[in-house]
């Protein structure tokens, strides 16, 4: 009864006006690439993934009274297109992240995890994969060998200005606008796309995951996820949320428990690995989003087109011009390796800058994430650093 209460007073606080509207759109940013980016290259089921992605809007909605974002998992998402990840790989990496951030929900030991990973190591991930997911953009663009036509140069010029123009805009959001476009040129080039899209009932089906594929997914996509998911998608989303909802803030077990549930269900049915984020309620809430009835809207929307087309969504997919997936792509990896501004202090950086390094030159995350921690841990040790805190302490007495 508890439980009920608990979500009609949810559904009391969701407002459904215009404003609402609008900020249900402001992750699109992330989400439409990210998604159709693992369908083009991948083969995710774009169905199962906007089916899953809406189920879990909606019970998000419903458990938080704030819009609480439902993101891909960027980690597992930028190795699979860069790497070529198997759809069976990808989920496995989901499993493993989400049984991971669910016991540690379970058992409190959240902010275990957050003081034994640095911070500057978790930033250098990130702008291993932010970077990683540009280099791939811009592959792809240049992949297309045309100049001027409907996927081109000029095309993934002219799509890097449309959101470079809207970058600032709290009312059109440049993903949306980008999509609808490829959406217009994959119909023009590809005019049997339309009459490949049927209007059916269509329900996800059982994907079976063996043993090699967990093995081989948890040390090139699960282990750099690991950190992002337990920094952003729980310890900062909830200080956002107290920032912008002090009164109705998340609590650290609550969101933990959500992303574990999330992909431990959805990833068996073709679901990609789903989780909260910092950057998508900060994105909804710029967009006008200051009550779950965003994410619900969302939800019943994402649901609704994947049960009416289902596998017939596929075929676009493959036909979006690849300029504009490529820009759009581009940005969002730009997004991911912004965050590390933050690390302005010398050994900070330069355990960020090893750690991308390392992951990038490699080519191998687990071991760029190895070095991250070497590093950190030598200059925590280090006589040197002692040293320069005893003599920073001795000239505060002084002063």
């Amino acid at each position: 009864m508890s439980w009920l209460a608990h979500i009609r007073a949810n559904l009391r606080q969701a407002r459904l006006d215009r404003h609402e509207v609008a900020g249900s759109l402001g992750d699109l940013g992330t989400f439409l690439p990210l998604v159709v980016g693992m369908s083009a290259h991948n083969g995710l089921d774009f169905a199962a993934a906007l089916f899953f992605s809406g189920v879990f809007n909606l019970v998000t909605g419903l458990t938080f009274a704030i819009p609480m974002a439902v993101q891909p998992m960027k980690a597992i998402a930028a190795v699979a297109i860069t790497e070529g990840l198997t759809v069976p790989q990808i989920l496995a990496a989901g499993v493993i992240v989400s049984a991971v951030i669910l016991a540690l929900g379970a058992t409190g030991l959240i902010d275990w995890l957050n003081r034994l990973v640095p911070m500057s190591v978790v930033r250098g991930l990130q702008l291993a994969l932010g970077l990683s997911l540009v280099m791939k953009a811009l592959q792809m663009v240049a992949d297309t060998q045309v100049g001027i036509g409907p996927d081109s140069y000029l095309t993934g010029i002219l799509s890097a200005l449309v959101v470079l123009a809207l970058f600032f805009s709290s009312r059109v959001p440049a993903a949306l606008v980008l999509f609808g476009a490829g959406l217009g040129l994959a119909v023009w080039t590809h005019p049997d796309v339309l009459g490949s899209l049927s209007l059916h009932l269509s329900l996800p089906r059982l994907t079976p995951l063996s043993i090699g594929d967990f093995v081989s997914a948890f040390p090139r996509a699960a282990l750099p996820q690991i950190p992002l998911t337990a920094l952003n998608s729980v310890v900062a989303v909830c200080a956002l949320s107290v920032d912008l909802f002090p009164d109705r803030a998340a609590s650290p077990r609550k969101v933990a428990l959500s992303v574990g549930a999330m992909n431990l269900v959805a990833a068996w049915f073709g679901g990609m690995p789903m989780c909260h984020g910092a950057g998508g309620l900060a994105g909804q809430y710029r967009f006008g989003a200051r009550t779950n009835g965003s994410i619900l809207l969302l939800g019943a929307a994402k649901l609704a087109v994947g049960v009416l087309f289902g596998a017939s969504l596929m075929t676009l997919c493959r036909a979006f011009p690849q300029s504009i997936l490529g820009a759009m792509l581009a940005f969002s990896g730009l997004e991911l390796a912004i965050v590390t501004r933050d690390q302005t202090r010398r050994p900070d950086a330069l355990v960020m800058l090893l750690t991308a390094g390392a992951c990038l030159g490699l080519g191998n995350i687990a071991v760029g994430f190895g070095l991250g921690l070497g590093l950190s841990l030598c200059l925590r040790l280090s006589p040197f650093r002692s040293e320069a805190q005893d003599g920073d302490g001795a000239r505060a007495r002084r002063s």
